[in-house]
């Protein structure tokens, strides 16, 4: 073993807190757990005690479940939630990997400017399946890491490209030419399976994350690290990547969240039913005290690039538990600094779902969510925060936990501002009515604000909160700049909120602008107008019935130079009643390029074809080219279709080819001409954005199954 090389690992987490359950029948039904209005974290003292205390906690997770089947209501609850301590861990040496060169092979030959990654935060990269450096393209495609030189853009060319274990879901890449790669990984299932492992596949699944330098135009793995839990999403900031991870808790197999063996009706024998449920939850409570911690908390382990394994260290003493009430499971926050060709890894751990991810460039805060399928009177939807403090490259260190009414859209709706978290969230509210004659014969209401957060002695406290707003919409929008906020909400009509947010204490709503339709993405132009994304519709009748059919997705520049008097400067529709882009629902594929004042998205849609034409040849997608001018609007600059670059798919009798999505766009500009990037699962095209529908260059990928 080489000793230049080094890996060093801190190893930190947290579990949950619940109070100590009894394996023990009983026939009272248990409750859930009240909001907590302070998150508490206690430490653990022993894996002994973690082993107990998770034990605990999911025989009542459980019997919370089970024992709602007998209250009839056939929903589930669970909760979870925590906090982490941190620890230093053991450093272990291993081989020096080679130093990573830049990835650009021609000196001096590059864009004068290009687009990258649509990042919230200036400074936070946000990890995604595509990413470039101006003279070249990374692209994750099947199981493929693709290297395409890309410029000059008329001779775009395949570099290099290689396989990577598991399903690749996502990417970054640093200023050393180091691209890090996230994926699904399980030894036991096929690309296939793990491609749903985004919506969930158990607790066995880990993050694989792989290292790869570009010296010299190749793609050459010099890193690999398993972590347990299922990837969720990725930041990078200077030499740190925070890669966050969620973990389902191990049942043992054989757990039955329902009676296996009663059969009829429920309601024609409760007695019976009853006890099969108690049967049930005896039977459960068994199976979970026979697991081990190795099988609540596996090891984590690392293999360099000859696939040399080395399991990394868990230390129960780092756990810690917590009295917030969420869904069962793991979030954390892995932090790896690649300096040097050294890697060096940190875990912190909160238990509990992971939710909205927002980080600036020294904070980073995840969200879980109160949430229960339970009815009770004056409940309210609620958000748990936990805080972390990133502003050391080596590790995350948890600082605070908070609490508010509702819960964010996505992580636009939360910020942070000279030291306050700002959050805009949707709040829905039940009351059981007067004389109700059961659970479920409640009055639901629904509202949104915005609260402002400071830490203070280890807590998220609210220091300020707007008035109540849009009664009966949902935020479809949010967006924080400074000291200004914007919300769009929905219900028929698309009122855009200004706000003043100045004042951490009183922040206020300045301005409101209600047009039909609604935007699902806001993008800041300049310190005086926004650019939306969104979908435009007719405006009710006087029934209140809306023509779907008349719907068309829609470009907006808004004018927010008088925050009292917000107005919508110009509009662009685009594409028919059945167009739709990623990007109004992905930041990341709304591609602006200030240098230029171009606006790349992806678009598909259905064309009008002749009779007789399959439904598949009306099909169009492309990318669709805009030029934004504040002053002057908008206007369409073409499109750049991949129609042409075809995938088939077989099987033992049919067969048939299609054109993958176009899902991405980049943009560079030399000193003379301008150009776009077009970027499906089946390849990239490059085009001169004065003449988008000629083709410069094509790269095509291998043959994929179709993402």
């Amino acid at each position: 073993m080489n000793p230049n090389r080094l890996f060093t690992v801190t190893a930190a987490a947290s579990a949950l807190a619940l109070s100590a359950c009894s394996d023990t029948n009983n026939s009272t039904p248990q409750q859930p757990i009240v909001v907590q209005n302070q998150v508490a974290l206690t430490a653990v003292g022993s894996c002994a005690e973690l082993e107990t205390y998770l034990e605990d906690s999911v025989i009542e997770q459980m019997n919370v479940h089970l024992d709602s089947l007998k209250e009839g209501h056939y929903g589930w609850w669970g909760w979870f939630g925590g906090g982490p301590a941190v620890l230093e861990g053991a450093t272990d040496d291993f081989a020096r990997a080679p130093t990573p060169a830049s990835g650009d092979s021609d000196s001096g030959d590059a864009p004068t400017d290009y687009t990258e990654t649509n990042n919230q935060v200036e400074g936070v990269d946000e990890a995604d399946f595509v990413k470039t450096n101006g003279t070249h393209i990374f692209v994750l495609s099947g199981q493929k890491l693709y290297m395409v030189k890309s410029w000059p853009a008329e001779s775009m060319t395949m570099t290099a490209s290689v396989s990577i274990d598991g399903y690749p879901s996502q990417m970054l890449l640093d200023d050393a030419g180091n691209v890090v790669v996230f994926s699904y990984f399980h030894p036991s299932y096929d690309t296939d399976a793990l491609y749903w492992c985004n919506w969930g596949c158990g607790n066995r699944v880990m993050t694989k994350v792989t290292v790869l330098s570009t010296a010299d135009d190749t793609l050459d793995v010099i890193h690999q690290v398993y972590l347990h839990g299922s990837y969720a999403d990725a930041r990078g900031i200077d030499t740190s990547v925070r890669v966050i991870m969620r973990d389902y808790v191990a049942m043992p197999e054989g757990v039955r969240w329902y009676p296996e063996n009663f059969a009829g009706n429920p309601g024609d024998n409760k007695e019976a039913w009853e006890a099969a449920i108690e049967a049930t939850k005896a039977s459960n409570a068994a199976l979970i005290r026979a697991q081990t911690l190795d099988d609540w908390v596996p090891e984590d382990y690392y293999a360099d690039g000859e696939g040399n394994r080395i399991t990394l260290p868990r230390d129960c003493q780092s756990f810690s538990r917590s009295n917030a009430p969420v869904r069962m499971g793991i979030a954390t926050v892995g932090t790896i600094n690649i300096t040097g060709g050294n890697v060096s890894l940190s875990k912190t751990s909160v238990l509990g779902e992971v939710g909205e991810i927002y980080a600036s460039a020294d904070a980073l805060y995840i969200a879980n969510f109160h949430w229960w399928w339970w009815p009770q009177d004056n409940q309210r939807n609620h958000t748990y925060f936990h805080k972390f403090d990133i502003s050391n490259p080596n590790r995350a260190v948890y600082s605070a936990s908070g609490v508010v009414d509702g819960y964010p859209l996505n992580q636009f709706a939360m910020d942070e501002h000279d030291g306050y978290f700002r959050v805009a969230t949707t709040i829905d509210e039940w009351k059981l009515r007067d004389g109700a004659e059961g659970p479920w014969d409640f009055d639901f209401r629904t509202y949104n604000r915005v609260t402002v957060f400071a830490e203070q002695d280890g807590a998220l406290s609210e220091v300020g909160r707007t008035r109540d707003l849009a009664e009966r919409e949902r935020i479809t929008a949010a967006r924080f700049i400074g000291d200004k906020g914007y919300l769009v909400t929905f219900e028929q009509i698309d009122p855009l909120f200004t706000l003043d947010l100045s004042n951490p204490a009183e922040p206020s709503i300045l301005g409101e602008l209600k047009i039909p339709g609604f935007s699902s993405y806001l993008h800041p132009l300049d310190e005086n107008h926004l650019l939306a994304i969104g979908v435009d519709l007719p405006e009710p009748d006087e029934n209140g019935f809306i023509a779907w059919n008349q719907r068309s997705m829609k470009l907006s520049i808004f004018d927010v130079s008088d925050m009292t008097q917000p107005t919508e400067k110009f509009v662009e529709l685009v594409g028919t009643a059945y167009g739709w882009s990623e990007a109004t629902w992905d930041h990341k594929a709304f591609n602006y390029f200030g240098a230029r004042s171009m606006l790349a998205i992806p678009f598909s849609d259905f064309s009008p074809g002749t009779d007789g034409d399959a439904y598949w040849e009306s099909f169009v997608s492309d990318l669709r080219l805009f030029h934004i001018d504040a002053a002057n609007g908008i206007s369409a600059r073409g499109s750049v279709s991949m129609r042409d670059v075809l995938r088939t798919e077989s099987g033992p009798d049919w067969y048939y080819a299609y054109s993958p999505w176009v899902r991405r766009g980049v943009m560079a500009t030399s000193e003379t001409d301008d150009y776009a990037y077009a970027i499906s699962d089946g390849g990239i095209r490059a085009v001169n954005m004065a003449n988008p529908d000629q083709p410069l260059s094509t790269v095509v990928f291998d043959h994929v199954t179709h993402r």
